[in-house]
């Protein structure tokens, strides 16, 4: 067991391959107890190939990478005994009841029934479905099947739980929720890794994170660091009756916005100050139909940074 300063999870030049195709590649990371780290990015960035390997379930191509000290390719079993995960797709049971999916997963990990049962009933309490505890799980929502996952992820009590993409799918509340809860283990302690391509979700949970795209660490820091390190103060967001329009409009203003990005349907001004930039863009007569003058976001950062959106 590493020293209680060391790491939890340590990755020099981390390398996954599949034939020809590079998923990660070559990377360096490491997480700190009772730290939310984050990977971020779009599909296929290699976030999900990096935590499988995490997982322990994926064997690294190349580099080096310790987990709680150990090593994945012959402690596989050791470190997989102190992780909790939740996977991108529920792996629950449907046909048995919402308490004895996590009573019998529990049996895995070689715990007594006796101890189950009253896990299983503080957990369930935990994430709010103690009052569906004996129901089946087959028509449970979106968002109680998923709490119901992270609920299972914490029945050994583990070390550091693993969360691939958590809240993909789930309606606005139902992520709030997901999202309170996960804030709550953390201030109980438990250290987090999890991946997700929601720009709020890891400004919202993230201690420390790195941005991924093609499989390679883009840069990496606290969310507000990013934020402050790559963007302007804020964001003025423009809309136009055409693009014609648009670009006339923003002509007297190109020089006041250190950043100008146009997307499909809209125009990202980066600036200190975005009510000047307002105000430029008005000096020449052209109306926008619409302006939004914001903070910065992770979302800027990646685009800046990437130079295209996330869903792309």
């Amino acid at each position: 067991m590493p020293d209680s300063g060391s790491p939890l999870v340590l990755a020099r030049g981390l390398t996954k391959r599949f034939d020809d195709f590079v998923a990660v590649d070559a990377i360096d990371v490491h997480v700190e107890p009772g730290e939310t780290f984050g990977f971020l990015g779009p599909n296929g960035a290699g976030k999900s190939s990096t935590m499988r390997m995490v997982g322990c379930v994926s064997t690294p191509t190349a580099g080096t990478l310790r987990i709680f000290g150990l090593d994945p390719q012959t402690d596989g079993h050791l470190i997989r005994a102190r992780l909790g995960v939740v996977p991108q797709e529920d792996s629950l049971d449907t046909e048995l009841s919402v308490r004895d999916n996590l009573v019998i997963y529990g049996r895995y990990f070689g715990i007594s029934r006796a101890t189950l049962r009253d896990r299983a009933a503080s957990l369930l309490d935990f994430v709010q479905l103690i009052d569906r505890a004996d129901s089946r799980v087959d028509p449970l929502s979106g968002g109680m099947k998923r709490r119901l996952t992270i609920a299972r992820a914490l029945i050994n009590e583990p070390d550091m739980l693993l969360l691939d993409e958590p809240t993909t799918g789930l309606d606005p509340q139902a992520r709030h929720l997901v999202w309170e809860r996960l804030y709550r283990l953390k201030q109980r302690g438990v250290t987090q890794v999890l991946t997700t391509h929601y720009m709020d979700e890891a400004e919202r949970l993230c201690d420390r994170l790195v941005i991924m795209d093609g499989g390679r660490v883009v840069d990496e820091g606290s969310p507000r660091d990013l934020i402050a390190r790559h963007a302007p103060r804020e964001v003025v967001e423009v809309r136009y009756h055409d693009d014609v329009e648009m670009n006339l409009a923003l002509a007297p203003v190109r020089d006041r916005a250190p950043r100008v990005e146009l997307l499909a349907d809209r125009a990202l001004l980066y600036t200190d100050d975005g009510d000047a930039a307002v105000n430029a863009l008005h000096s020449d007569g052209y109306r926008p139909e619409s302006v939004l003058v914001r903070r910065s976001t992770l979302e800027d950062v990646f685009l800046i940074l990437t130079g295209r959106t996330l869903e792309d």
